[in-house]
């Protein structure tokens, strides 16, 4: 494999020395550019632009043409696993995502397969080879999956959701079901990340979208606890360095230590949480990954800037801290924007780092 040459994203998630403060955005490949747009469009649908490694790979390399960026992430959809599970997934125009089947009952559990990561999910492994390939090596690939929660509220629910009744209905009445789904949800997400390292991921990231919906004494049971058992059954070295693992619970600042103890390397944090505080918690464990509000992006140069100096301020010295939004990136924000979010990381972080390297 191509050696790297920006190795900063990966140093930075084991709390290594930088020389400066690393950024990527999630959902950094997508609807805010115009080449997406006009990708997608080549490819028909949503899905069919993730079935095809070189369209998926080509919107993956986009926003590193525009911005420097220290990492790429696969372009994929966290609900690949349930719609490889035979659940009929489809997303309708200007909707989101829709499941012709949901689960309802323990036999709905007992039916659902465990997708073959090289069988039934092997266009995600050819995307992220193909991308591996056509990176050459520039800045490091993430894999992802969602989490086996945020998974299972899309399956019981049958798409998007505001109060999340169906899966807490579930939760309440009957969670010896949940636990199995998510038992199950939990075994596939492994496969389907040591997949993605064997064929080429050099991080991974798990997506806990909506772990924050939860009780705060239910958390531990139906999200923390499956993401832990997925942390222990990956593969955490591969071509000889470490494969750096992150998890993300959106809406989890709550639980930031007991994310912590999963044996993760970085937590992300959305920005609802206040970065100095995250890192005076649990920085000595854990590399921490975040955390501006998506929104500030809207705002005039200087006002972004502003926030970036916080935010870089708030964390302190030292390495340890990848820099993203607290969540993706708007699709109407300013093309402009990105630029002078991520130039100004760069520019402004290389202080906090210079101690750490003499």
């Amino acid at each position: 494999m191509t050696e790297l040459k920006n190795d900063r994203y990966l140093r930075a998630l084991l709390r290594e020395p930088v020389d400066m403060t690393p950024v990527w955005m999630m959902r950094q490949a997508g609807r805010y550019l115009p080449e997406y747009k006009a990708t997608r469009a080549q490819a028909g649908d949503f899905m069919s632009l993730c079935r095809n490694a070189d369209l998926a790979c080509e919107v993956t390399l986009q926003p590193l043409r525009r911005y420097d960026l220290d990492a790429a992430i696969l372009f994929s959809d966290i609900l690949t696993i349930p719609d490889a599970m035979g659940l009929g997934l489809s997303f309708g125009a200007g909707e989101g995502p829709k499941f012709a089947r949901t689960i309802q009952t323990k036999a709905d559990v007992d039916n659902l397969p465990i997708p073959d990561p090289e069988g039934e999910l092997q266009y995600v492994m050819n995307a992220v080879r193909t991308i591996r390939r056509e990176l050459k090596g520039e800045v490091p690939l993430i894999g992802f999956s969602g989490s086996p929660w945020t998974l299972a509220t899309y399956m019981v629910e049958g798409g998007s959701s505001k109060a999340f009744t169906k899966i807490k209905k579930m939760l309440y009445s009957e969670p010896k079901v949940l636990n199995a789904l998510l038992n199950k949800l939990a075994d596939s997400v492994t496969l389907y990340l040591n997949a993605q390292i064997k064929a080429g991921a050099q991080s991974v990231m798990i997506f806990d979208t909506w772990g924050g919906v939860l009780a705060h004494h239910d958390y531990p049971q139906f999200s923390l606890q499956y993401m832990h058992k997925i942390v222990d059954g990956l593969i955490r070295e591969n071509e000889g360095r470490k494969v750096p693992v992150t998890l993300f619970t959106k809406g989890g600042g709550l639980w930031l230590e007991a994310i912590a103890d999963t044996g993760c390397d970085a937590v992300g944090l959305d920005w609802t949480v206040d970065i100095a505080n995250a890192r005076a918690r649990v920085g000595h464990k854990v590399a921490l990954q975040g955390n501006m509000d998506p929104s500030v992006l809207y705002a005039p140069a200087e006002r972004i800037e502003q926030e970036v100096s916080d935010i870089l301020a708030g964390f302190g010295n030292g390495s340890g801290h990848v820099f993203n939004l607290g969540h993706g990136i708007h699709q109407d924000v300013p093309e402009e924007s990105p630029k002078i979010f991520v130039d100004a990381i760069h520019r402004l972080s290389q202080h906090y780092h210079e101690k750490c390297n003499d």
